[in-house]
């Protein structure tokens, strides 16, 4: 059996012992606890130490299920050195209601001088329990119970659709409802850019410009405000798992659609943002969605050739009544304002193009680990400072540019100099004068200097595939990424011999949200981004 460390025994035994007991338990979530009840598989649990006599929660702390008994021992000297409340002090008596548990508990605390015994009921813990389950019970749900599975429908629908294939933020659409207090929707689509997926319905068109100029031209620490002043219902889609949101780069249209959830809400200037819809706004967005997917349905090829004037009229089924008659047109002249809008105020960055050499080669790949150790051993890999490198995956996914040896040996110096890189991202990058758009590499160097790598048309299909190739590799090593330095610009080797490697830098892949970018302008035919 475990036994606490002498130090750990001598150091609790300092603590004034007093005249109370304590009730201990665990129990399961998310589910509304129920008292005595055992957690399902895969679910947290929830351990409680509380004060009998002073009524109080002295330890809370959650837990894996089935990480056994050692935390119901953590959470317990938590609760005598560092309590929620009260003062650091050992009880006279401990009470659990599981056998097994007041066995463990016995054999380790027995040198502390506390009792420890069995009860089948806890009366203060189950009071705690009742309230949870009480206020659980108050927390409406995110949509009204009619409408979940109608909505989460629509929803699979819109996202089997995937009108951000084709259709960028600006090319706006209209939805005339002229009902719940709605006249028109002005429909904005998001995941162009392969960040963010989701459509937003603005409630007004003055509350869409308004927050497209402010965004324009906010600082980063405004954004927040600019962004509950907006007037509009939402639909995003979020991983099913939350854990896959801390996934640098993280492509939603990679995963397998049962991996993806709809989140839906509300956001008005006066309220701020609210995940809890009330009935008519849930009806407002079910026949919202089935319109779009009327129009999408009909114009999806017109649309692909470019953002043109199309219109439908379309009966659309009411959850509420009689069903309705919906139009919904493009705005070709708005997406025109919108879009002279973000070129006429380019996002304030300063991209530095005096880093890469003349004729240098670029390109994404991967160094094996095996090969990586080679490297590290020779002294030519480069780490992060507190590096957190770890070996997931197939290899580690890097930037290679590749030129002659002396040119560079100099980048490396110069890399150096401007404090190594740090992190690497794929931003957007418009050009008024054709009306192409790019997607940008962007290099951050340690002075937090942002330099231009590369720049690659948005529909090539080359770099598209080694982009999605790269955004997996980065989810499989959490975001470590590196820069390959290396001679042999003329090579025509498909693969990197190791031997024409000179350096290696560790860096992160990163979001240009990250950065604080936006699409970036060019703002003369003559220059780069």
């Amino acid at each position: 059996m475990s036994r606490l460390p002498a130090a750990t025994v001598r150091r609790l035994q300092k603590l004034p012992q007093i005249p109370s007991v304590w009730e201990g338990d665990r129990h399961s979530l998310p589910s509304s606890p129920v008292a005595g009840s055992q957690p399902s598989p895969g679910e947290g649990e929830c351990i409680l130490w509380v004060d009998g006599v002073q009524g109080v929660v002295r330890a809370m702390e959650v837990v894996p299920a089935g990480s056994g008994m050692e935390p119901m021992v953590r959470a317990l000297i938590a609760a005598m050195e560092r309590p929620n409340a009260g003062l650091p002090a050992r009880p006279q008596k401990i009470v659990v209601r599981n056998r097994e548990v007041r066995f463990f508990l016995h054999g380790i605390l027995h040198e502390l001088d506390i009792k420890v015994e069995y009860q089948p009921e806890l009366p203060l813990i189950d009071e705690i329990l009742q309230s949870f389950a009480e206020a659980q019970e108050q927390i409406p749900p995110p949509l009204p119970e009619n409408y979940a599975e109608l909505l989460a429908s629509k929803a699979f629908t819109l996202w089997q659709d995937a009108p951000w294939e084709y259709l960028e933020d600006h090319h706006i659409l209209a939805i005339e409802l002229h009902q719940w207090d709605v006249e028109t929707l002005y429909v904005s689509i998001m995941g162009r850019a392969g960040m963010e997926y989701g459509v937003i319905f603005y409630r007004s068109l003055p509350s869409l410009k308004q927050f497209r100029q402010q965004a324009r031209q906010a600082d980063p620490a405004e954004m927040e405000e600019v962004f509950l002043r907006q007037d509009c219902l939402y639909l995003t889609f979020q991983p099913r798992h939350p854990e896959l949101e801390d996934w640098p780069n993280l492509d939603l249209a990679e995963l397998d659609p049962e991996e993806i959830e709809p989140n839906f809400g509300t956001i008005h200037p006066l309220e701020g943002l609210r995940g809890v819809l009330q009935e008519e706004e849930a009806a407002t967005l079910a026949v919202a969605l089935e319109a779009l997917h009327c129009f999408l349905k009909q114009y999806r090829r017109k649309l692909e050739k470019g953002f043109q004037p199309c219109q439908g009229q379309y009966c659309v089924p009411n959850p509420q009544g009689e069903a309705l008659s919906v139009q919904v047109r493009t705005l070709p002249e708005l997406a025109a304002e919108l879009l002279a809008l973000e070129e006429e105020k380019p996002t304030q960055a300063l991209l530095r193009e005096d880093l890469l050499p003349e004729g240098a080669q670029l390109g994404l790949g991967l160094l094996p680990w095996a090969t990586v150790e080679v490297l590290r051993r020779a002294g030519q890999v480069h780490p992060l400072p507190q590096s957190k490198l770890v070996q997931k995956g197939e290899g580690l996914p890097v930037v290679i540019v590749r030129t002659s040896r002396s040119k560079a040996k100099q980048l490396i110096e110069n890399l150096r100099g401007e404090g190594g890189p740090q992190g690497v991202c794929f931003n957007t990058g418009v050009d008024p004068f054709d009306g192409h758009r790019y997607e940008l590499e962007i290099v951050q160097t340690g002075n937090r200097d942002l330099h231009l790598f590369g720049e690659f048309p948005k529909d090539d299909p080359v770099h598209s595939r080694a982009r999605r190739r790269w955004e997996r590799r980065c989810r499989d090593t959490g975001g470590c990424c590196g820069l390959v330095i290396a001679m042999g610009a003329n090579s025509h080797q498909p693969e990197l011999p190791v031997h024409h490697i000179l350096a290696v830098f560790e860096m992160q892949a990163l979001s240009p949200k990250r950065l604080g970018l936006g699409p970036l302008v060019r703002v003369s035919r003559h220059l780069h981004f």
